[in-house]
């Protein structure tokens, strides 16, 4: 155990954690929401700061981030644990056990042990990714700087559900950020993630406006969060208050964990919701989890052109040339997004070693 940051010292030897909007009283001896914090006589440790659960080799494409190094293989980590309790979770039997009181289980680790083994492996970054990264922020904020130090761009898949003083600490250490939009009601919030929306929507413009490369995932669940009219508000809101050229990932969702019970997601309803992205001017609107979809490529919004083709995680061709599209010349937004910084980066590692777990 490592002494966990950002909490304070509260009455009775009860202490206040302050890393994420959940802003747990917790008592001797208890766990906050997260399960992997906990209350030792007064001071609040952490039970995730020095090991991974989870460790592999994965596209950046996956994370998903469609414009930020596209082609380049990421380092992902994650520890069990999660800062809500979504019933649909894909990842339930790492985020959940902490939270039920099991064991914090993992493989001892350190900063630089994961920033050695992603230059081993020739990834181009490190994603903290997997559960929720804001649990296990004693060993992505060193390890961040460290990759920095190194050469290494970091990447934050999240809920979006880090306190100000978290993001804060995060702000000049973190490139890129998956943050998934999970509805766009607070009931929905309230009551199948055990958590808030407004929190969400403004941490993601405070991303937004730090400079980080932002895209936003939205699993797409039957019944749930698919309504054309809540699909509008939250098209609405990327295009106003986070920016047309946003990447909006709508992922297609499986039955799993608490909602065994619901449908897998039609691919119409999907359709649908690229639909009612594009109506409201969002200019790049993705479907995920439908291997081969003709949305998986990234198409010029001004003439049409193909500039980058997928398939599945795979760049099977990049035609972007200095970051434009090479019929118009109209700026596509990103990072690294040329044809030939995925060629090189990619050409450094070994490539079929993606999607597998590194040794550690």
């Amino acid at each position: 155990m490592i002494e966990a940051q950002l909490w304070k010292p509260a009455a009775d030897k009860n202490v206040r954690c302050e890393l994420c909007n959940q802003f747990c009283l917790i008592e001797q001896g208890a766990r906050g929401k997260c399960g992997v914090r906990e209350n030792h006589d007064g001071r609040l440790m952490s039970l995730s700061a020095d090991k991974v659960a989870a460790m592999n080799l994965d596209p950046i494409e996956k994370k998903p981030l469609y414009h930020f190094l596209p082609g380049t293989t990421s380092l992902s980590i994650g520890t069990p644990g999660c800062t809500m309790a979504c019933q649909f979770c894909q990842n339930y039997s790492l985020s959940m056990p902490p939270k039920q009181g099991d064991e914090v289980r993992g493989e001892r680790i350190t900063p630089e042990v994961i920033v050695e083994t992603a230059l081993r492996y020739g990834a181009a970054s490190i994603s903290y990714t997997y559960s929720e990264p804001t649990i296990f922020f004693e060993l992505a904020e060193p390890c961040a700087k460290l990759a920095i130090d190194k050469g290494l761009k970091n990447v934050w898949v999240s809920n979006g559900y880090m306190s100000d003083k978290c993001l804060d600490r995060l702000r000049d250490i973190i490139h890129a950020a998956n943050i998934d939009l999970k509805a766009f009601n607070d009931d929905f919030y309230r009551n199948i993630c055990d958590a808030r929306l407004k929190p969400v929507l403004k941490n993601i413009v405070s991303i937004k406006k730090m400079g980080w490369w932002l895209e936003l995932t939205t699993l797409l669940i039957p019944g749930m969060n698919d309504s054309d009219e809540e699909l509008r508000g939250m098209a609405a809101y990327i295009r106003d208050d986070v920016g047309a050229d946003t990447p909006w990932h709508i992922s297609r969702f499986h039955p799993t964990y608490k909602l065994t019970t619901k449908p897998i997601t039609p691919v119409e309803r999907l359709e649908r919701a690229w639909e009612i992205g594009k109506e409201a001017g969002l200019k790049y609107v993705y479907v995920g989890n439908v291997p081969g979809h003709v949305s998986d490529h990234t198409t010029c919004p001004e003439c049409g052109c193909l500039c980058l083709d997928r398939s599945g995680f795979s760049v099977t061709s990049n035609a972007i040339k200095d970051g434009k599209c090479p019929e118009c010349g109209l700026e596509i937004p990103g990072v690294g997004l040329s044809g030939e910084a995925g060629k090189n980066r990619a050409a450094k590692g070994r490539k079929s070693d993606a999607g597998r777990r590194p040794s550690i």
